[in-house]
Formats: C-alpha cells, sequence, structure tokens
C-alpha cells in the first residue's frame, strides 16, 4: 500500500532529499491557519493541502475541521494548480492499483456529476467489457438529491461493493468490469470527503467536484475516461456554461495526470429514461441490457461508450465506437456480462440469472419492494413540456429514497415511474405517475408538490430531443 510522502522532520537527514544540507523544512502549518487562509480568500500550497488531506485520513481533523475547509473552498474556490494539488493528494492517501501492463489500453471507465434517474453506468460497464474493454469503476453514493451508482446497486440483494484490488483484478480477467466502492485502501480521503460534502451544503463545489472524480480515478491507471457533466435544473451545476467550465477543469486536470478525459454535457432538466429509485432503476438498466429500454438513456449509454471506444484508440471514430456498443445492447453480450458482473460481486448465481433472463414482472418479484403505489394524474389537458426532475428527486428523498445524513439507510423500493414522455399529448385525469411509497399515501403537499412537476403547454406533439449537447475533447495525443 502506498502512503503519501511525509515531510522530514527537523533534522532529520533524510529530509534534505540528498542535496547536501538542507534547511529544515518549515513546519507543516495547523488546520486553523489553513482554514482561515482559504477563508481569506488565500492560496494553500501543495504541502498545505497535503497537511490537510493527511489530517483527514489520520482523523487528527476534527469533523467541525473538516466541514470548515470544505466550505471555504466552496465559498473562495480554488486554481488549476491547487485543484491538482488536491486530487493527486486524495489519490495518494490510499492504495494505487496495478494492472497488467497488456491492459493500458483496454482500462476505461465513465463518471456521472449525478442526475435524476441516472442508471447509465450499470449499462455502460457491462456495454464496454463484452467491446473489450476492462472497466474498474470506483462509484460514489448517493449525493445531496441525486442517486447513487452503488446504492442502486446494492438493491440486489447479496451484491458487495467491497472488493479488495486482488478481488476486483479477478472481476476484470474473468467479466470486463466491476463496481465498486471506495474502500478504506482506495482513495480513502476522498471517501471521508464526499461523505461530509452530502451533508454539508458543499456538493456544487468545482475544485471538489474535479478532485474527487479524477482522483478515484486516477488510482485506477485508466487510458481513457468520459465524465458525463450534468446542466440544468437538477443537476450540480444549472446553466451548460458552468458545465463546460467544470469540463475544462476535468478535461485539463485530467491531462496533467496523464489520463485522456472526454467531458460530455447532458441536460438534466427531465428525469433520464422513466424510473426513479434505486430497485426502478435497476428495472429500467436491466432493459436497456435486453436491446429495448428508453431511448434517452440509450442513446446516451451508445454515445458515451462510442467516445470511450475512440479515446482509448480500440474504434476508428465516436461512430463506429457507438455501433459497437449498441450491437452489445442487442446481441445480449452486455446483459451476460452484467449477470456474470453481479455474480462475481455476491449475488446468489441464480438469483443473477433470473434477474437477467426474466421478464419485468418477474424481475420485480425478486428486489425490494415498496409497500404501496399511487398514481397521480393530470390536472388538464395538454402536451406534456417538461416533468421537473429536481421536483420528482426532492419528494422522493423525503419519502426515503435519499439521505439527509451520512451512513443513514435508504427505502430500496421507493421511487417513481413516468407514465408518460416528453413531447406526449395527455387528457385530463390521464395517469402521468406512479409512486411507490412505503407510507400509505402521499402527503398533500408532497402530491401538490409532484403535480406541480408535469408541465403542460399548448403546442401540438413533439418528439424529445436527445438530453446530449456537447463533448469537450482532450488536446490530440501526441506520440
Amino acid at each position: 500500500m502506498t502512503t503519501p510522502e511525509t515531510p522530514g522532520a527537523p533534522g532529520d537527514p533524510a529530509a534534505g532529499g540528498g542535496r547536501g544540507p538542507a534547511e529544515a523544512p518549515p513546519e507543516p502549518r495547523q488546520l486553523p491557519e489553513l482554514i482561515r487562509t482559504k477563508r481569506d480568500g488565500g492560496r494553500l500550497t501543495e504541502a498545505d493541502i497535503g497537511g490537510f488531506v493527511r489530517a483527514v485520513v489520520d482523523r487528527s481533523a476534527q469533523d467541525a475541521q473538516i466541514g470548515a475547509m470544505l466550505m471555504a473552498i466552496r465559498l473562495q474556490g480554488m486554481d488549476l494548480e491547487e485543484t491538482s494539488a488536491l486530487t493527486q493528494a486524495l489519490a495518494k492517501s490510499g492504495q494505487q492499483l496495478q494492472w497488467p501492463e497488456a491492459w493500458h489500453q483496454q482500462l476505461v471507465d465513465k463518471h456521472s456529476t449525478g442526475g435524476v434517474g441516472d442508471k447509465i453506468s450499470l449499462v455502460l460497464a457491462p456495454a464496454l467489457a463484452a467491446c473489450g474493454c476492462k472497466v474498474p469503476m470506483i462509484s460514489g453514493r448517493g449525493l445531496g438529491h441525486t442517486g447513487g451508482t452503488l446504492d442502486k446497486l446494492e438493491s440486489i440483494p447479496g451484491f458487495s461493493v467491497l472488493q479488495s484490488p486482488e478481488q476486483m483484478q479477478a472481476l476484470l480477467e474473468q467479466v470486463g468490469c466491476c463496481i465498486v466502492g471506495q474502500s478504506e485502501q482506495l482513495v480513502p480521503a476522498d471517501g471521508i470527503l464526499y461523505a461530509v460534502r452530502d451533508v454539508t451544503a458543499t456538493v456544487d463545489s468545482l475544485p471538489l467536484i474535479t478532485a474527487s472524480i479524477l482522483s478515484k480515478k486516477a488510482v485506477e491507471g485508466l487510458s481513457a475516461l468520459v465524465v458525463d457533466v450534468k446542466f440544468g435544473e437538477a443537476a450540480v451545476f444549472p446553466s451548460q456554461e458552468q458545465a463546460r467550465e467544470l469540463a475544462r477543469a476535468l478535461v485539463g486536470v485530467g491531462a496533467g495526470l496523464g489520463i485522456r478525459v472526454a467531458a460530455a454535457l447532458t441536460a438534466m432538466d427531465n428525469p433520464l429514461g422513466r424510473t426513479v429509485g434505486h430497485t426502478l432503476e435497476v428495472e429500467e438498466a436491466l432493459l436497456c441490457l435486453d436491446g429495448v429500454g428508453p431511448p434517452d438513456l440509450r442513446d446516451l449509454v451508445t454515445r458515451l461508450g462510442g467516445a470511450l471506444l475512440w479515446l482509448s484508440g480500440q474504434a476508428e471514430a465516436q461512430a463506429e465506437g457507438a455501433a459497437r456498443v449498441a450491437a452489445a445492447l442487442d446481441d445480449g453480450s452486455a446483459r451476460d456480462r452484467f449477470e456474470r458482473m453481479l455474480a462475481g460481486q455476491g449475488v446468489d448465481a441464480g438469483l443473477a440469472r433470473a434477474l437477467c433472463a426474466g421478464t419485468p414482472a418477474q424481475r420485480r418479484q425478486l428486489l425490494p419492494c415498496a409497500q404501496h403505489q399511487e398514481e397521480l394524474c393530470s390536472p388538464a389537458d395538454g402536451t406534456v413540456e417538461r416533468i421537473r426532475a429536481l421536483v420528482l428527486a426532492l419528494v422522493l428523498h423525503e419519502l426515503g429514497a435519499g439521505r439527509s445524513r451520512a451512513g443513514q439507510p435508504l427505502r430500496h423500493g421507493v421511487g417513481a415511474e413516468l407514465l408518460v414522455t416528453v413531447g406526449q399529448k395527455l387528457r385530463r385525469g390521464t395517469p402521468w405517475l406512479r409512486v411507490h411509497l412505503d407510507r400509505p399515501a402521499l402527503g398533500a403537499p408532497q402530491r401538490r408538490a409532484l403535480q406541480g412537476a408535469l408541465v403542460l403547454s399548448g403546442r401540438e406533439p413533439f418528439t424529445a430531443p436527445s438530453p446530449f449537447a456537447e463533448l469537450v475533447l482532450p488536446p490530440p495525443a501526441t506520440h
């Protein structure tokens, strides 16, 4: 296990690095001083940032100090050098993953900044494995109102997100992909900061997001990474311009780490697909792996996968890569990899088989269900202009699908199914939403909020546009 370097103590002959009599290194600055520096808009050095991260990992930093530093960074920001230093310090806080040299070009991954109904990773990782890639995906839990990939997978009985580096290597050899959490060995500092960000209103900080994403990816030894940067009402960043700023930071910091990073900007005003909630999203991911499922989900899976195959030199063009990913969805090979990943990560082989081979109705019997369902009907005639994903997510969060504090248990069966699509003509009284909940009925304020999520217009029906907006690419590779 590699650990961050620690400055030599005064008088330590090793501290001079073999360059003759050296001055003793400066005493590391104390945490309150570092917090004050950033609070007042100052710049933190690489040593300052390394000291803060070490204090997080060895638990000498109090929770209040971690929260204060995160808030100072959220309010004052960090420049590219500080962000790079934070990324590297987080990455070095634990073990670096080592893979066979022959795998390098095949090692790819994808990350999302978080959205509502975003189950892309569940589909894309096995689809890329079916295309010959190795996908060592270190993922996260729900953050703010957005659902976490790990939480969704844990709704499948037996699924274990804790896998040692040795187990990850075996999964990559036998399956081609794994989706795991941040163990204490892998990026432990980010695991701690991630949980604190969720409960201190510091989720939407550009440097913290950049460092969190890329530190997890830096330890994976990737050749290429695609980041799905969401923008819109239900995303971390409301505007496409803010999302582009994060995309450029990710591409720039990634290049400094030796990873070819591309960032896709995708709209997150409406939920992705037609379901929100852990179990329901697993069911919808399986539909996509059947070669069907919602067109917006399939479109993003194939686009992001195509970009990755091209970036890593495994396809001549993005379109060729996208076609290969689509073929893996249609011929069942991606679903086969998903089944093997489930069995490899603790799910009973019979259950994994039944889930992947079953009908939608059979699958529902195998996964945790909410105790009650309630349908909402359209209050008027009109065309569905928008379904406000944020409103939907906040109500589901309240019903137990999200966390208000780190470590809080989730209700995996709680969620919502959209019974209509954007662009569709709707008549008054037609059911448009089915809510799955663990209480007998929605409260009046919740029902009112959800009805406000349905935005109708008087225009003619239309085909909903793809959420994909643009792809920010890394500088051309130099050989």
